[in-house]
């Protein structure tokens, strides 16, 4: 079997033995949107060049090697998912999607932002953040950026027993998942709505606003945590995700110019 290295310039770095499948069909792309690297026979070489040439071109280094993923899972796809530029997308209804997920445990595949897999602790970040397709019921989708990140976030690598930090000195979740799990097991999400999480963040504003005033360190940073804590489930309760709020936060900022006045950052305008 031959493994090519695929680039998608300004996109990714990744592995596979079949182009048609991974690359075109999975991920949209055409034959003169991609580039190949390298090739080879040998699984071991090809996954430690990934690596290599991840690094040299500065895109996000994968956490596993090509050949330590399952290899008859990363390659059929039997879910038959699809893979944008944005989104992952499974072919059934979110109320039948925990059953599939735990049929194809150990499948993986690429996105722009990095490999994702099917694993029980993936299942419940998917679960907890997927979403049905506005233009088809009988389908759900997550987005590829907060998916990938969540493996970021979570260590290394992944076992059917947890996720293992880098050290590996077993699970270390995210915060963000830690404080959806506390609100879940109280009912926040069943019982509480946007405008009671709306006042409850304007409250800890107020808190805020009242240890910036007295000098008082302790509040606040009791303050910011708290409002961190009610954005997270304000996010929530409003169907997205406080990752994804984050991130696209970011892409906008991070594209602005301009120069601190009076000490606020005022940016340039058009």
């Amino acid at each position: 079997m031959t493994y090519c290295i695929y680039h998608i310039p300004g996109k990714k770095i990744g592995v596979t033995n079949n182009l048609e499948e991974r690359v075109t069909r999975q991920q949209g792309y055409t034959e003169d949107e991609y580039e190949i690297l390298d090739w080879s026979d040998d699984i071991s070489y090809i996954s430690h060049r990934e690596i290599e040439l991840q690094k040299q071109f500065g895109y996000r280094v994968d956490h596993k090697l090509y050949k330590d993923l399952n290899p008859i899972k990363q390659e059929l796809n039997s879910m038959n998912i699809n893979i944008t530029e944005q989104t992952t997308t499974f072919p059934c209804p979110v109320n039948k999607l925990k059953g599939r997920l735990m049929d194809e445990i150990g499948m993986s595949w690429d996105t722009d932002h990095g490999r994702c897999c099917i694993d029980p602790d993936s299942i419940r970040w998917i679960m907890d953040n997927v979403k049905t397709s506005m233009y088809n019921s009988d389908r759900c989708y997550v987005y590829n950026k907060a998916f990938a990140r969540y493996f970021d976030n979570n260590g290394c690598c992944k076992t059917n027993t947890g996720a293992l930090n880098m050290s590996g000195h077993g699970y270390m979740p995210d915060r963000f998942d830690l404080i959806r799990d506390w609100a879940n097991e109280r009912g926040l999400y069943d019982k509480g709505d946007t405008k009671t999480q709306y006042l409850k963040l304007m409250e800890e504003a107020g808190e805020l606003g009242r240890a910036i005033l007295k000098n008082d360190e302790a509040e606040f940073i009791d303050a910011i945590g708290d409002m961190v804590v009610v954005l997270t489930n304000l996010a929530r309760l409003g169907d997205t995700s406080i990752e994804l709020c984050i991130d696209q936060a970011y892409n906008v900022i991070s594209k602005r110019t301009g120069k601190m006045v009076n000490g606020t950052f005022v940016k340039d305008t058009l």
